[in-house]
């Protein structure tokens, strides 16, 4: 039973030191910030729920490295999001950019919204005027319907 218990504490920290940033830090604390923003800001395109500084997969890891490295040349953060869409697709943002072809991602809360509100006031409006016409008594004098 201890061995399996031993196993399991392996595996799992094995499974957690593989999600450890291996980048050498940036040299300043303005640079070392975007890093992170960046990171977080980027999906991994293998595990697809989790951001790339999150992720323990390799592709991951070569991301995080190309954003150091971009970082490091220069790069502003359009250009490496831009570098990155081109390569992955909008996949990869985490928020994408409204463009024609997402604007349904923004729209459609809002519309949806708009036609909630409009079937609740048409249903509601409907009972209004069904109770407001309904002149039948509840219950007739000997108590049955």
């Amino acid at each position: 039973m201890k061995r399996l218990a031993g196993l399991v504490a392996g595996l799992l920290l094995a499974v957690a030191a593989g999600a450890v940033d291996t980048t050498p830090p940036l040299p300043s604390p303005e640079l070392q910030q975007r890093y992170y923003d960046m990171t977080h800001e980027l999906r991994c395109v293998q595990c697809q729920n989790e951001a790339i500084a999150d992720s323990p997969v390799g592709l991951a890891a070569d991301l995080r490295r190309q954003v150091h490295d971009m970082l490091i040349a220069g790069k502003s953060d359009d250009d490496i999001r831009d570098y990155m869409v081109q390569r992955y697709g909008e996949f990869i943002l985490f928020r994408p950019r409204m463009n024609l072809r997402t604007i349904w991602l923004w729209a459609a809360p809002v519309l949806l919204l708009v036609a909630g509100l409009v079937a609740a006031w048409r249903v509601l409006g409907k009972r209004t005027r069904l109770a407001a016409n309904d002149v039948a008594p509840l219950e007739d004098e000997a108590g049955e319907r």
